[in-house]
Parts: structure tokens; sequence; C-alpha cells
């Protein structure tokens, strides 16, 4: 495709536009979308789903099932687009499909997972900015102020374990805040949470590689003929617990809204997957970002088969800060 003055046209140009238009939108004129997000945060206020204290959890597991075997099939289409194929026997490399698991038997696994944040759940405390502390309380089980009960700190980052009673078991609603975030505080929001996320698994996954006990525990998420997406959830416990709380630690830091979480959460599972989805995609997230800023499956892939370097999960930046700090140093 060219443009009008002859140049060869991008075929990421137009998704690049269109995110662009819509960031730059959003932030610069939060009143075209504020009716949108008005209607859709008050019909989620209202809704029983939206309310209970399994909601994040079962987006995680709703959009997982949906995504991961997307990227499998595609994956297994799509021979002439993977980046990670292996050497089998003696003619050299052939692009026989590495082992993949039914979505039957990925369904159970994918469950087995979620059962400790489904845990933490239904025994803590949902905290979120711009509700009332006696309404955290009541939610949580307790009077709407503290009498004999002890006092509960709102703060986010302070976990408080719900109280277990015959009229409330458990955690199972979440105190939530009426007021409508901006697209703009949403959009910044987002930004900032993915970064600091980047930077808090950057430094995890090196701890994953070079700390003995952890590498024996982080290994086994090495171990496939091919890098393919259904590897994005070969993870222990230890690594899954980690990789949630760090997210998690992301939006509470900043204060994100609740509606920032509930839009944080697809994109998250979608990178999740694309980067270990061992696929050359044409309109992969590392193409669309502009100066090389997204690391993308490929850079991964490397990862995976080399097991060092490309620390990051999806920006580029501290890895290339650790690739420019070890060549300072050996040079000397």
């Amino acid at each position: 495709m060219t443009s009008r003055m002859g140049r060869p046209f991008s075929s990421v140009a137009i998704p690049r536009i269109i995110i662009g238009t819509f960031l730059v939108t959003a932030i610069s004129l939060p009143t075209l979308y504020s009716p949108i997000l008005a209607f859709c945060y008050t019909w989620l206020l209202h809704s029983r789903v939206y309310n209970c204290s399994l909601f994040e959890t079962g987006e995680i597991l709703l959009l997982y099932a949906i995504i991961e075997p997307i990227y499998t099939y595609r994956f297994a289409r799509n021979p002439s687009r993977r980046i990670d194929v292996r050497p089998q026997g003696e003619h050299g490399p052939k692009r026989l499909l590495p082992q993949l698991r039914r979505p039957t038997r990925r369904l159970i696994e994918i469950g087995k997972s979620i059962l400790p944040l489904a845990t933490l759940d239904l025994i803590l405390v949902k905290k979120y900015a711009g509700v009332a502390v006696s309404d955290i309380r009541r939610s949580g089980g307790y009077t709407p102020f503290p009498t004999d009960q002890g006092n509960i700190r709102g703060s986010f980052l302070a976990p408080t374990l719900h109280r277990f009673s015959w009229s409330s078991p458990l955690q199972l609603v979440r105190a939530l805040p009426t007021d409508i975030p901006s697209s703009r505080r949403i959009v910044l929001e987002l930004l900032v949470a993915f970064v600091i996320y980047d930077t808090m698994f950057f430094f995890v996954h090196i701890a994953f590689h070079r700390v003995p006990y952890l590498r024996r525990v982080h290994h086994p998420h090495h171990t496939h003929a091919e890098i393919n997406p259904q590897v994005t959830n070969r993870l222990s416990m230890i690594e899954r617990v980690s990789l949630i709380l760090s997210a998690n630690f992301s939006l509470n830091i900043i204060g994100g809204h609740v509606l920032t979480r509930t839009l944080f959460v697809p994109l998250f599972v979608y990178l999740l997957v694309e980067v270990h989805c061992g696929m050359d995609l044409e309109w992969g997230y590392d193409k669309i970002m502009p100066f090389g800023l997204g690391a993308g499956s490929r850079k991964h892939a490397v990862h995976h088969r080399v097991g060092e370097g490309h620390y990051q999960q999806f920006f580029c930046w501290w890895d290339d800060g650790l690739v420019w700090v070890e060549q300072m140093f050996s040079s000397r």
C-alpha cells in the first residue's frame, strides 16, 4: 500500500493512527467520552455480578479462556509465522506442531490457577479509591464505625481480613466508588500502571533467573519444544501469585479507579498471551508502538530459547538499560 506521495504506507499506520487519536482525545477532550463512561459505569454499579468480590478473578478466567484459544488456533493454522521452530530429527528444522492440549483440559488447568486468587478475593476486604472507609468496613463484615472491633485502615496497600461471622461468612460483596472517572484519568492510570508493573516484573523476573531456588521454580516455564500460546499459563503457584500481586500493586499504588482496574485486565491478559504466542504477527503490539519501545513476541521467544536476556515483559527500556550497564562494566 502506498500513500498519495508515492511512499510506502506501513501496515501498522492505521492502528497507530486509530490508537493515537483515541489516546490524544481521551486525555485532551475527556468530555467526548463522558456520556459513554457515565452510561457504562452506572450500568455496572447496578449489576450484582460487578459488585461481587470475585468479579476481577472471573474476568481474568473468562478473558484467558477466550484469548488463549484464539491465539492457539492462529498458531496452529499459520506455520509460516512461527518464530521458534526447534530442530526435529536428522533433517533439521521442521514445522511440526508442538504438543498442544485440548481446550477442555486447558480450562481445568486455568481453573486450578485461579483458585488462589479466588481464595484471596473471599478472605480479604476490597479497598478502592473513592470509597468511604465506613462502606469498606461494612462490606468486610465490620460495623461502619470503629467500636471494639479495632480500626481498619482505608489504605489500598494495607490488607485487611474479612470479619468472618455467621451473617457474613466470606467477603462476597465489594464496596465500589460512585464517582464516574473521566477518560483522562482512566488512560493516564492505565499508562502509569503498566509502566510500574513492567518495572516490577523486570526485577522479579531477574530474581527468578538468578536466585538458585527461584530459578528452579521458574525452570518449568521454559521447558517446552517451542514457545506457543499455551506456555503463557505454565506457571508455578509462586510465579502466578507474584504476577498478579505485581499487577495489583501497580494499580493500588496510584489509587486507580475500579473501572481502570476493569479495563486493565483485558489489556493485561491480551499482552501476556501475545508475548508468548510464538508468532511474528503483522499487527503485533511491538510493531504498533513507536520508537521500538515494545518488546513483543520475537524478543520473548529469544528469552525462552536462550534462557536469559530480554527479562522485560512488555517494554524494552529496562532491559536495554541492563545491557548498557553490563557492557559498561565489561569494558573496564
